[in-house]
């Protein structure tokens, strides 16, 4: 499967807002194409879009509703991942370092310190 790593994305408002412009004679195609780097078959097609009824205010913001579910649901993840990251250290025992140059780690713990052999 290609990727669409070299092509654009353009929010639906920008469209809908350059196709306005170009309908009311305020930016001429070549204008638009110089100003916002934009090929000419791109703006024909949005303006086939936009003259269709495609490119109404509706469907631009169901657009942007859309991604903004997306994003909601991936902060959500985020935050249930981080919770139960938060929830595991809070469950696992204080680690106390020997020295603060020692190393610890919740796997395996502070570093053994040797007894100094009068344990009986």
């Amino acid at each position: 499967m290609a990727t669409r790593g070299s092509q654009r994305r353009h929010s639906p408002q920008f469209k809908l807002q350059l196709c306005q412009e170009l309908r009311a004679g305020a930016l001429t195609r070549v204008e638009a194409g110089k100003k916002y780097g934009l090929a000419y078959s791109v703006m024909q097609h949005w303006l086939r879009q936009y003259d269709r009824g495609e490119l109404t205010g509706d469907v631009a913001e169901a657009t942007v509703v859309g991604e903004y579910e997306a994003k909601i649901a991936a902060l959500e993840r985020k935050v249930g991942q981080l919770t139960m990251e938060l929830e595991l250290l809070k469950k696992t025992p204080c680690l106390r370092l020997v020295s603060d140059s020692a190393s610890s780690s919740i796997v395996t713990g502070p570093p053994v310190v040797p007894s100094g052999g009068g344990a009986k």
